[in-house]
């Protein structure tokens, strides 16, 4: 008998033993990807940055929430937008709102945008639009390669903006929307950016390289363990020719449902407003 219990005992210490190598394990291991992750994002945050916007790419499309803030006339406002992006085409379609007015009576419908390399298409523009005609915009004609006129930025020039990248660190591990991602900060080059861009984004980064008030946009983004954006806010200062001094501007992208349908169609030629649009 106590032969049996010994015997018996030495199995419960020997299944002891095994279970809490299980625990350690499993309390151990499980981060150890992670933390590879989180050591090679400190040892080269700009090389990862530089590869972001291919991995978007790599994704497909996605939803998107923009958000851009500025102080105007000694007011802050807010502009937001929301919709779809195809990575692969370079095409997306958001729908804007505009702030009210400060009275808060001016009812703003939102304007739909659709986002093309090289263009912009707006309906329900207003300042003398019909309301079935959509305002198309050259973007490399804007002094801000329409990183700020639209009122969001392309998410997908957001994302090649960090092929400019010139310093950047590695903040730490945190969450957006519930997805574990990688935080970093840094600088980019626009001029940099432009230049290693693809060809559709192209003339629009070298517009804004030459439009901007600086030559370099700090930014923070968050990656996710799969190298594709999640988060972006970048803040740009460009001179406001009509208040003849620099606006500050932070314009922040988020991208969730990665594969999500996208169908976005450009208009026809006969669909194109032609006529003078009012201020």
């Amino acid at each position: 008998m106590v032969e049996r219990q010994l015997r018996l005992r030495g199995s419960a210490v020997a299944l002891a033993a095994a279970t809490a190598g299980l625990v350690v394990c499993a309390a151990g291991c499980s981060g150890s990807g992670a933390a590879a992750e989180d050591a090679r994002g400190a040892e080269d945050p700009v090389g990862i940055l530089h590869g972001s916007a291919e991995n978007l790419v790599g994704a497909g499309s996605s939803k998107a929430r923009t958000s851009m803030e500025m102080a105007t006339g000694g007011t802050r406002v807010t502009i937001r937008g929301e919709g779809v992006y195809d990575y692969g085409a370079q095409v997306g379609r958001l729908k804007v709102l505009l702030p009210q007015d400060p009275a808060g009576v001016d009812e703003r419908r939102p304007i739909t945008e659709l986002l093309a390399p090289g263009a912009l298409y707006m309906k329900n523009r207003g300042a003398g639009v019909p309301a079935d005609k959509w305002v198309r915009v050259d973007t490399a004609t804007l002094s801000d390669g329409n990183l700020v006129t639209g009122g969001a930025t392309d998410p997908f020039a957001a994302a090649e903006l960090l092929r400019g990248t010139r310093k950047a660190t590695y903040v730490g591990r945190t969450s957006v929307a519930g997805t574990a991602v990688r935080h970093y900060r840094g600088t980019a080059d626009l001029a940099a950016a432009a230049r290693d861009a693809s060809p559709g984004s192209r003339a629009s980064l070298r517009a804004a390289a030459k439009g901007f008030a600086t030559a370099t946009v700090p930014f923070d983004v968050y990656l996710d363990d799969e190298g594709r954006i999640r988060k972006v806010r970048h803040r740009f200062s460009f001179v406001n020719g009509q208040q003849k001094g620099t606006v500050a501007v932070s314009s922040t992208t988020l991208l969730y449902d990665f594969g999500t349908p996208v169908d976005v169609r450009l208009p026809d030629a006969k669909d194109i407003y032609a006529g003078r649009i009012a201020e």
